[in-house]
């Protein structure tokens, strides 16, 4: 085992039918939990809990896994709260409660060059609470592959920094160029938003040359967490539709 996994407070790798239910995990020294190369599997009912200040504490980390049902969980942790990775498919998440953590996550995908792909992936009936995001999808520049069929539906939200955004130029440390390769995302669905931001900008769509299609969208109303203020929306080479969404997705076209 790599000294990475022994980090890590729980780790599965290559199981099949996992039940993991009734834990609670506090202040592991990395991941809290690790699923990878598994198959079916249950995780339900687990309180995992870390500082918000505390680095790489990802609540559930997944990656190559496949058919995992997540629900009724309590994430406070100081990295994202779900993690899904590359070579993951059919993953569902309900009713979780994240907060503080960077929220709930599709990537990173195609770092130093690699074909990712993560697809059918459902997180409904979420709150997100003080986060540093709240739902995002993040790839890196000059990677490949593909996140799709992707459905974010019925999310509250509570002061969150970044409730809803799409990076496509993730890098945290600087900037990358516009690269004509790239991880495609694709047939993305937001639908039942409701909450404040804690940032002035709630939505941000920002996508590479390679373009982000179908984005679709649909009853989100998300309004400042202070008093007074407005929020904004801003996309780059997105495409797609915004139906009855406050702040107004004005550059989100077909």
């Amino acid at each position: 085992m790599t000294r990475e996994l022994c980090s890590q407070a729980l780790a599965f790798l290559q199981c099949v039918n996992l039940v993991l239910s009734g834990l609670k995990h506090v202040n592991s020294p990395r991941n809290h939990i690790s699923i990878s190369g598994c198959d079916n599997g249950i995780v339900s009912n687990l309180q995992i809990t870390a500082p918000e200040s505390s680095p790489n504490t990802d609540g559930i980390d997944i990656s190559h896994t496949n058919n995992l049902d997540i629900h009724d969980l309590d994430i406070q942790t100081g990295d994202d709260c779900i993690a899904i990775n590359g070579g993951s498919s059919n993953i569902s998440i309900t009713r979780v409660s994240c907060g503080p953590g960077h929220g709930i996550s599709i990537g990173s995908l195609g770092k130093n060059g690699a074909y990712e792909t993560v697809e059918q992936v459902q997180v409904r009936d979420c709150t997100f609470s003080g986060t540093t995001n709240g739902v995002r999808i993040k790839t890196w520049q000059g990677g490949s592959g593909y996140a799709k069929n992707i459905i974010f539906d019925q999310i509250k939200l509570d002061a969150v920094s970044n409730p809803i955004i799409i990076d496509q130029f993730y890098n945290p440390g600087g900037a990358q160029p516009n690269e004509a390769s790239g991880v495609v995302v694709s047939d993305v669905t937001f639908t039942g938003f409701r909450g404040s931001s804690a940032s002035d900008q709630a939505i941000k769509l920002s996508c590479s040359s390679v373009g982000c299609s179908d984005i679709t969208l649909d009853n989100v109303q998300i309004t400042s967490s202070e008093p007074g203020d407005t929020v904004t929306a801003s996309c780059e080479n997105a495409h797609g539709s915004a139906t009855l969404t406050t702040p107004p997705v004005r550059c989100l076209g077909s």
